[in-house]
């Protein structure tokens, strides 16, 4: 059953993985110049698939620590996640100076995935770096979905909400990795390539509701830009080839779709019940991306953990243990060197008391002890997590 679950964790990220199925989308090779534009978790390797297609072209890619790959020619940059750092916000200038000189006959090719909108950190005129990473730990420990977070993002930016497309003068093309639920480009990396159908108004309301203390400046975000926008892989193509895992071992795969979100403890219960319900043999997957959040207090002080490791957490307190494992396609869940973690029906009997740590928030604690964590490495692709449930 482990290495089943394994199994069709592979699936979904492969089925997500640059260097197998970028070339195919590739449009045809402009007159002029193509200057690839790359930020994500899967920036480096969509740079690399690109070079592999079309040779030597020029270009920038911004990615996070450690995920980055030996390119020829696309200049990879590694830049902090998910706050922001002056790695990226260097790279981000120098990328938007390179855009702003392109003319009619060039091409400007985004590569685009989740993470981009901390690593294309330029902030808008009047907003410091130090003021943007502040303001995004606090969004980021808010419970605020990665949605609102971007409202507010797209109003701080200088390259986000579509500022990107209107500062070149080519043609633009976006090729992206979805990682948000809907797979809207302009919610992707914070959509630099994307019509912004958000406002100012918009993005204080956010900081407002999760009682953020923050008064700008801000900027409007453009309202139409002249790109296209092109979704190359989704939460849902991998939940489908993970499917034909199980399928193929004679299990039903039920789909529960990829746009699962809420609370991680509390989509774990919802998802203990259902469990429950199911009668077997069957798959439950799902994907979305849940959050955490994480009050200021002592108690919490030391909690490792992402939204993988702790949805699983909670699954097991509700179901006293099953098969299922749950894990982040990037490969890194939360902060920690995990991308998350199997539970198995042994794993409440075993291991420490989990509803104590699950109160503090270190469910990467309670699965390192039982020596239950899915370490991967990065896999330099972002379709967001994976949620898979066996009942016997």
């Amino acid at each position: 059953m482990r290495r089943l679950l394994e199994e069709s964790f592979h699936a979904a990220v492969a089925a997500a993985d640059p260097l197998a199925m970028l070339s195919r989308h590739l449009p045809q090779k402009p007159k002029g110049r193509t200057f690839v534009a790359a930020a994500g978790k899967a920036a480096a390797s969509m740079a690399l698939a690109v070079e592999r297609e079309w040779g030597a072209v020029e270009g920038i890619a911004i990615t996070r620590y450690g995920h980055g790959l030996p390119t020829k020619h696309i200049k990879v940059v590694e830049a902090g996640h998910p706050v922001p750092d002056e790695a990226g916000h260097a790279a981000a200038r120098e990328l938007l100076e390179a855009v702003r000189k392109l003319g009619k006959d060039d091409l400007l090719l985004a590569l685009l995935s989740g993470g981009g909108s901390s690593l294309l950190s330029l902030p808008a005129p009047g907003v410091s770096m130090a003021q943007l990473k502040q303001l995004t730990g606090q969004l980021l420990k808010s419970g605020a979905t990665i949605q609102e977070i971007n409202t507010v993002r797209k109003h701080l930016s200088a390259i986000a909400g579509g500022r990107l497309a209107a500062a070149s003068g080519a043609p633009v093309m976006a090729l992206i990795i979805s990682d948000v639920t809907g797979d809207d480009p302009t919610h992707i990396a914070s959509g630099p390539c994307a019509p912004d159908p958000t406002t100012i108004a918009d993005a204080r309301a956010v900081l407002a509701r999760y009682r953020i203390d923050f008064a700008g400046p801000f900027s409007e975000s453009p309202k139409s830009v002249k790109a296209q926008n092109k979704i190359i892989a989704t939460a849902y193509k991998s939940l489908e080839a993970a499917a034909e895992v199980f399928r193929k071992q004679g299990i039903r795969p039920e789909i529960l779709g990829d746009t699962i979100t809420g609370e991680a403890r509390e989509v774990g219960r919802e998802m203990a019940q259902r469990a429950l319900r199911t009668k077997g043999p069957a798959a439950l997957i799902s994907g979305g991306e849940c959050t955490v959040t994480i009050e200021d207090t002592k108690e919490n002080e030391g909690g490792r953990g992402g939204r993988c490791c702790e949805f699983l957490l909670s699954l097991g307190i509700e179901t006293g243990g099953i098969w299922a494992i749950a894990a982040d396609t990037d490969g890194i869940d939360g902060s920690e060197d995990n991308a998350g973690a199997i539970l198995t029906p042994e794993s409440m009997k075993k291991g420490p008391d989990g509803k104590a740590f699950l109160a503090r928030h270190d469910s990467y604690g309670f699965f390192e002890k039982l020596g239950d964590l899915v370490v991967t490495g990065p896999t330099r692709t972002n379709v967001n997590d994976y949620r898979a449930i066996l009942v016997a």
